[in-house]
């Protein structure tokens, strides 16, 4: 990386600017992207991964021209905390989608989980998810998804650095995990459901951490808007 980056939330970098935006639940990672051309009067904002709407957390947002250097982040790790909810199935395979699907819990104790979330650990193959940002043929997977079409299944490799159960209270388990460029952790935790016998979807989703970047640090959009009006930070 060109530059040394530092875990701050707003920081000079590459000729313009890196910012640690904490994303709000139930926006899109673009409509940050757009807020942030708003208050910064700037046209060239991107960010640097993905996080679905109903997800919150860590969103490393390049603004001017760092955008230029933003593909250096791509590849750093990612730390998430999801809540995974077993029985239910959704079309989405998080909270916000319609239920598809319905499945009894088996009974199992948590040493048995653990060495289930094990066999995740590694490089591993993923379906990506029929509500998901790829595209095929030039459509968005969502867009295609939302109107009933049917999607051909795609897979993708990926890899699982960490993966360990912060708390068990049946139907839901409470993971983190550390993982690679491209993880679907919705499609994580729903192969997590189905190889322990069942069904689920995630309820919650925080990305915590990308590289060095952690949710500590992190602004909102409001704590972000009164930080660019620093001279310090222009």
């Amino acid at each position: 990386m060109e530059a040394v980056l530092t875990n701050k939330a707003l920081q000079a970098w590459s000729g313009g600017y890196l910012a640690n935006i904490n994303k709000p639940r139930n926006w899109t990672s673009f409509d940050v992207v757009r807020k942030i051309r708003r208050i910064t009067k700037i046209r060239k904002v991107g960010h640097a991964g993905t996080l679905d709407p109903f997800a919150t957390g860590v969103l490393l947002v390049a603004i001017g021209k760092a955008t230029k250097k933003i593909s250096l982040l791509m590849d750093e790790p990612k730390e998430y905390v999801a809540e995974l909810v077993l029985g239910r199935a959704t079309d989405t395979m998080d909270v916000t989608g319609r239920v598809v699907e319905e499945q009894p819990v088996p009974a199992f104790t948590v040493e048995a989980l653990e060495e289930v979330l094990q066999k995740f650990v590694g490089r591993i193959q993923q379906r990506i998810p029929d509500f998901a940002a790829a595209r095929i043929n030039g459509r968005r997977r969502y867009e295609l998804a939302r109107q009933g079409k049917e999607i051909p299944p795609s897979f993708k490799t990926v890899e699982i650095y960490q993966l360990e159960v912060l708390d068990f209270a049946p139907p839901a388990i409470r993971f983190r995990t550390v993982c690679g460029r491209g993880t679907y952790i919705r499609t994580l935790g729903a192969d997590i459901a189905r190889e322990l016998g069942t069904v689920g979807f995630l309820n919650s989703l925080i990305r915590t951490r990308i590289g060095g970047f952690t949710l500590e640090t992190a602004l909102d959009l409001t704590e972000f808007e009164k930080e660019w009006g620093n001279v310090d930070c222009r």
